[in-house]
């Protein structure tokens, strides 16, 4: 089934684009003002999740986060092998491009990880 392209689907795509990195669905909001009401900013993030646009990221605060996705993930599964990273101090929250590796005990396989790490940036160390 196909979904409209409306404009707040079009108005939330934008601020995610021009965030570059993972942002919260407050930040939208804040983005966003008035223009567009919160039930319909929460079910266009989890519609961009189910369809490959975007990941969810649950932070070890307990918030969600959401990213674009930047390989091309399908409606059946997002493929993110990698960590994402919050700053204590500026509560930024981004992908980490480096690779992790992962040693898992004898008899297991991952297929896919998605791990989460607080700390401190590079701009607030």
């Amino acid at each position: 089934m196909s979904t409209r392209n409306t404009k707040s689907k079009q108005a939330i795509l934008e601020v995610l684009q021009a965030a570059k990195r993972a942002i919260s669905h407050d930040v939208v909001q804040e983005a966003l003002g008035d223009s567009v009401d919160r039930a319909t900013i929460y079910r266009v993030l989890n519609r961009f999740c189910d369809e490959g646009i975007t990941h969810r990221i649950v932070g070890d605060d307990g918030k969600q986060y959401f990213a674009l996705c930047s390989r091309k993930c399908t409606t059946h599964q997002h493929k993110h092998d990698h960590f994402h990273f919050r700053c204590l101090s500026c509560d930024t929250v981004e992908c980490l491009s480096t690779q992790i590796s992962v040693s898992l005990p004898k008899g297991y396989r991952a297929e896919n990880f998605n791990g989460f790490i607080s700390g401190y940036c590079n701009a607030c160390c």
